[in-house]
């Protein structure tokens, strides 16, 4: 791995882009877009940074407009609204936090308000710590993650489905480690499994409806989670147990959002679509 990764300073979760040193491709300088999503209303949890950045650059340079659910990372959220607009599409901002039931709502609420409706929900955003063993998590950091990473995703769907129609999409975000767990990251790990599972039953639930569902698992993606959320020998390797020996950019994950969002995938539901660098999922 490069020595820009293995000195890369830590920071206090969740991390934010501005304080990176190795800074993620997101695709800023190298999207480029034809149309796939014109005229199709996003929402994006997690849009701040990392993969949902990604996501959020690459939807607008396929038509989309996009609302960005985030935290509290402000800075780098606004950074990600600018490039979005760049690309002569709307960007909403909803901060807040998506454990709290009422804000699943609001970010719905918003979204048909500001942007007239909903085609597409992906629901990105995640919480993740490290851990030797069982005994040092928290109960309550057990339940935050849940609430973060699956009970949110559940709470956004059901807001959203009266909003959305017929070819409406939903993409959830789970993770190689729902087929192969990292034990360091039980909790997170355990959500990830939950969601691929959460992703193949509302498929089957929803197919009468005529909107998809399904699910990107990615790999060892470099975005700010890594330095905040993992000691500093993990980061400093991260990525190199892949076959491609090496981690991925942000940018090279949201073309799989793309096309499960497009009218190109319209025989696409119940998926999970793997980009993890050569890790085999079966």
């Amino acid at each position: 791995m490069s020595d820009a990764q293995k000195s890369e300073p830590a920071q206090e979760p969740p991390g934010t882009l501005a304080a990176m040193h190795l800074k993620p491709d997101h695709g800023e300088r190298s999207y480029r877009g034809s149309g796939r999503l014109e005229g199709k209303r996003t929402v994006i949890t997690g849009g701040d940074s990392g993969i949902g950045r990604a996501v959020a650059i690459a939807f607008a340079r396929e038509g989309a407009d996009v609302l960005i659910s985030y935290l509290d990372e402000h800075g780098d959220a606004k950074d990600t609204a600018a490039l979005v607009e760049e690309a002569g599409r709307r960007a909403v901002l909803v901060a807040g936090d998506l454990a709290d039931r009422e804000h699943c709502q609001t970010v719905i609420d918003r979204a048909v308000g500001e942007l007239g409706g909903i085609d597409v929900l992906v629901n990105n955003a995640a919480f993740q710590m490290t851990h030797e063993t069982i005994e040092e998590i928290p109960d309550e950091e057990w339940v935050r993650t849940f609430d973060i990473n699956i009970t949110a995703m559940f709470r956004l769907v059901k807001a959203a489905l009266p909003h959305m129609g017929a070819g409406g999409s939903i993409i959830n975000t789970s993770s190689v480690n729902y087929d192969m767990p990292r034990p360091t990251l039980l909790p997170y790990a355990t959500t990830k499994g939950a969601i691929a599972n959460f992703t193949a039953g509302l498929a089957q639930m929803l197919g009468e409806r005529q909107i998809r569902v399904n699910a990107v698992a990615p790999g060892p993606i470099w975005t700010p989670l890594i330095p905040s959320t993992m000691p500093p020998d993990h980061v400093a390797t991260f990525g190199e147990n892949t076959p491609l020996g090496r981690a991925g950019q942000p940018k090279e994950v949201a073309p799989a959002y793309v096309l499960l969002a497009s009218d190109e995938a319209a025989y696409i539901s119940g998926a999970v679509v793997p980009v993890t660098g050569g890790k085999p999922i079966l």
